[in-house]
């Protein structure tokens, strides 16, 4: 059981879908725990770690008391252990490692060419009021004597966007967790997303939208890979 001292240990949550031989593989969405799926012979199974709920959960009770709601009424009674259980899912990328990740699915291809993966999509939680943005990535690399399972770009993707983030910072992670692991010719990501902290409070611009874009090696240098990269994706 992690130290209620360790925050980013805490924040741990295990989503999986058990299956009748035993595998485990991760949920594509939250739901009540345990819970029957669909399909005769799966079963959905959600864990979280108790520590974290419960220290998050009687936080929240007191937001609930301070903006002056009555957190015992009927509506509120499951609220704090509802929101404690969504940051911990929210947040899960802390304790996934893109590296692990990557590592798992990379194979030796005599492929030299831009290979893109657009239209990714993208939730995360602002840090500085921990408000959502949302939006659509697109990931390019080109290869340098191996390629990665065209899955683990969007899991990637959601590893470094399942914690408090900032656009730009995100968009650098991903393009450095695939150079480090591919030392490809070069890698290009483009981020476009919303963020409700520009319109649900302060400017409350609603349709404004914000676009990063970080690239590596060949899309840094060449400016017609990089024009390639830039129409594809439009």
């Amino acid at each position: 059981m992690p130290h209620p001292s360790d925050p980013s240990s805490m924040l741990r949550p295990d989503f999986s879908i058990a299956g009748g031989d035993g595998h485990h593989g991760v949920a594509p969405s939250l739901g009540h725990a345990p819970s029957e799926a669909a399909h005769a012979g799966y079963r959905r199974e959600d864990h979280y770690d108790d520590i974290s709920t419960d220290l998050i959960g009687r936080s929240v009770k007191r937001i609930l008391e301070s903006v002056g709601e009555d957190a015992e009424r009927e509506g509120l009674l499951q609220t704090p252990e509802r929101v404690a259980k969504a940051y911990q899912f929210l947040t899960q990328g802390y304790a996934q490692d893109p590296r692990a990740i990557l590592t798992k699915a990379l194979f030796k291809e005599d492929y030299n060419e831009m290979i893109l993966v657009k239209d990714i999509e993208v939730f995360s939680l602002c840090e500085h009021h921990m408000l959502p943005f949302f939006g659509k990535a697109h990931v390019a690399y080109i290869p340098n004597g191996q390629i990665v399972g065209l899955s683990k770009i969007p899991r990637i993707v959601d590893v470094f966007a399942r914690r408090l983030q900032v656009q730009e910072r995100l968009t650098m992670q991903i393009r450095d967790a695939i150079q480090d692991v591919l030392n490809p010719q070069g890698v290009a990501v483009v981020i476009e997303a919303n963020h409700m902290c520009m319109v649900m409070r302060g400017v409350q611009k609603q349709g404004s939208s914000t676009s990063t874009s970080s690239m590596s090696g060949a899309f840094m240098e060449n400016p017609a890979t990089r024009e390639e990269f830039m129409r594809m994706i439009r």
